[in-house]
Protein backbone atom coordinates (compact mmCIF):
# COMPACT_ATOMS: atom_id res chain seq x y z
CA UNK A 1 0.00 0.00 0.00
CA UNK A 2 1.76 3.43 -1.13
CA UNK A 3 1.74 6.24 1.93
CA UNK A 4 -1.27 8.75 1.63
CA UNK A 5 0.43 12.24 0.71
CA UNK A 6 -1.43 15.25 1.04
CA UNK A 7 -0.24 18.70 0.18
CA UNK A 8 -1.96 20.16 3.36
CA UNK A 9 0.34 19.96 6.44
CA UNK A 10 -1.75 18.51 10.03
CA UNK A 11 -3.45 21.61 11.06
CA UNK A 12 -2.11 20.80 14.77
CA UNK A 13 1.61 21.55 13.69
CA UNK A 14 0.37 24.94 12.63
CA UNK A 15 -1.85 25.79 15.28
CA UNK A 16 0.33 28.14 17.30
CA UNK A 17 1.74 29.94 14.60
CA UNK A 18 1.68 33.56 15.31
CA UNK A 19 -1.01 35.38 13.17
CA UNK A 20 0.77 38.14 10.72
CA UNK A 21 -2.21 40.49 11.16
CA UNK A 22 -2.18 40.67 14.95
CA UNK A 23 1.65 40.53 15.02
CA UNK A 24 1.23 43.65 12.89
CA UNK A 25 -1.11 45.32 15.00
CA UNK A 26 0.82 44.40 18.43
CA UNK A 27 4.03 45.75 16.80
CA UNK A 28 1.72 49.13 16.09
CA UNK A 29 0.05 49.51 19.22
CA UNK A 30 3.62 48.37 21.07
CA UNK A 31 5.57 51.27 19.28
CA UNK A 32 3.02 53.95 19.65
CA UNK A 33 2.71 52.96 23.75
CA UNK A 34 6.49 53.52 23.85
CA UNK A 35 6.64 56.58 21.57
CA UNK A 36 4.03 58.31 23.50
CA UNK A 37 5.53 57.36 26.76
CA UNK A 38 2.53 55.78 28.25
CA UNK A 39 3.66 52.86 30.47
CA UNK A 40 0.17 51.88 31.22
CA UNK A 41 -0.10 51.46 27.87
CA UNK A 42 3.12 49.49 27.39
CA UNK A 43 1.89 47.18 30.52
CA UNK A 44 -1.12 45.97 28.87
CA UNK A 45 0.74 44.30 26.47
CA UNK A 46 2.11 42.55 29.12
CA UNK A 47 0.71 39.04 31.28
CA UNK A 48 1.26 39.21 35.24
CA UNK A 49 3.24 36.93 35.23
CA UNK A 50 5.64 38.26 33.06
CA UNK A 51 9.61 37.55 32.77
CA UNK A 52 11.71 39.87 30.84
CA UNK A 53 15.35 39.67 30.48
CA UNK A 54 17.45 42.70 30.03
CA UNK A 55 21.11 43.29 30.31
CA UNK A 56 20.30 47.35 30.39
CA UNK A 57 18.14 46.24 33.53
CA UNK A 58 21.45 44.70 35.19
CA UNK A 59 22.70 47.97 34.97
CA UNK A 60 19.84 49.90 36.06
CA UNK A 61 18.09 48.34 38.78
CA UNK A 62 19.56 47.68 42.02
CA UNK A 63 20.78 44.21 42.78
CA UNK A 64 18.99 42.71 39.40
CA UNK A 65 20.52 40.13 37.57
CA UNK A 66 19.25 41.41 34.93
CA UNK A 67 15.85 39.34 35.28
CA UNK A 68 12.74 40.79 35.69
CA UNK A 69 9.84 38.92 37.56
CA UNK A 70 6.42 40.29 37.00
CA UNK A 71 4.80 43.49 36.33
CA UNK A 72 5.39 45.41 39.00
CA UNK A 73 9.43 44.67 38.81
CA UNK A 74 9.23 45.08 34.71
CA UNK A 75 6.81 48.54 35.32
CA UNK A 76 9.15 49.90 37.90
CA UNK A 77 12.43 49.28 35.76
CA UNK A 78 10.39 50.61 32.65
CA UNK A 79 9.41 53.80 34.49
CA UNK A 80 12.83 54.51 35.46
CA UNK A 81 13.97 53.84 31.93
CA UNK A 82 11.56 56.41 31.11
CA UNK A 83 12.55 58.90 33.47
CA UNK A 84 15.94 58.34 32.74
CA UNK A 85 15.43 58.52 28.87
CA UNK A 86 12.94 61.08 28.22
CA UNK A 87 13.78 61.33 24.36
CA UNK A 88 13.45 57.98 24.01
CA UNK A 89 11.56 56.71 20.91
CA UNK A 90 11.71 53.62 18.93
CA UNK A 91 11.59 52.54 14.79
CA UNK A 92 10.11 49.45 13.50
CA UNK A 93 12.76 47.82 11.36
CA UNK A 94 11.07 44.57 10.88
CA UNK A 95 9.28 41.72 12.05
CA UNK A 96 9.98 38.26 12.47
CA UNK A 97 7.24 35.23 12.99
CA UNK A 98 7.63 32.04 15.23
CA UNK A 99 5.74 29.59 17.38
CA UNK A 100 3.62 32.14 19.86
CA UNK A 101 6.66 34.29 19.32
CA UNK A 102 7.60 37.60 18.14
CA UNK A 103 10.35 39.51 17.50
CA UNK A 104 10.21 43.13 17.22
CA UNK A 105 14.09 44.29 15.40
CA UNK A 106 13.73 48.20 15.85
CA UNK A 107 16.33 51.62 16.32
CA UNK A 108 16.27 52.88 19.74
CA UNK A 109 17.17 56.69 20.10
CA UNK A 110 20.18 56.58 20.02
CA UNK A 111 20.37 54.40 16.93
CA UNK A 112 21.13 50.77 18.65
CA UNK A 113 19.95 48.26 16.57
CA UNK A 114 17.48 46.12 19.31
CA UNK A 115 15.62 42.96 19.08
CA UNK A 116 12.69 42.32 21.72
CA UNK A 117 12.08 38.66 21.75
CA UNK A 118 8.87 37.91 22.98
CA UNK A 119 6.11 34.64 23.92
CA UNK A 120 3.00 35.06 24.36
CA UNK A 121 0.20 32.67 25.88
CA UNK A 122 -2.75 34.27 23.72
CA UNK A 123 -2.78 37.84 23.41
CA UNK A 124 -0.58 38.41 26.20
CA UNK A 125 3.53 38.54 26.37
CA UNK A 126 4.39 35.78 29.51
CA UNK A 127 8.05 36.47 28.48
CA UNK A 128 10.16 38.97 27.08
CA UNK A 129 14.27 39.35 26.26
CA UNK A 130 15.39 42.57 25.07
CA UNK A 131 18.66 41.88 23.09
CA UNK A 132 21.30 45.02 21.64
CA UNK A 133 23.91 44.57 18.94
CA UNK A 134 27.11 44.25 20.21
CA UNK A 135 25.87 44.63 24.09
Amino acid sequence: MAPVTTSEPPSFAYSLRMDSAFAHQFASDWRDAWNAHDLDAIMSHFADQIVFTSPVAQRLVDGSDGVLRGKDELRAYWSEGLRRSPDLHFVIEDLYLGVETLVINYRNHSGGLVNEVLAFEGPLVIQGHATYLGA
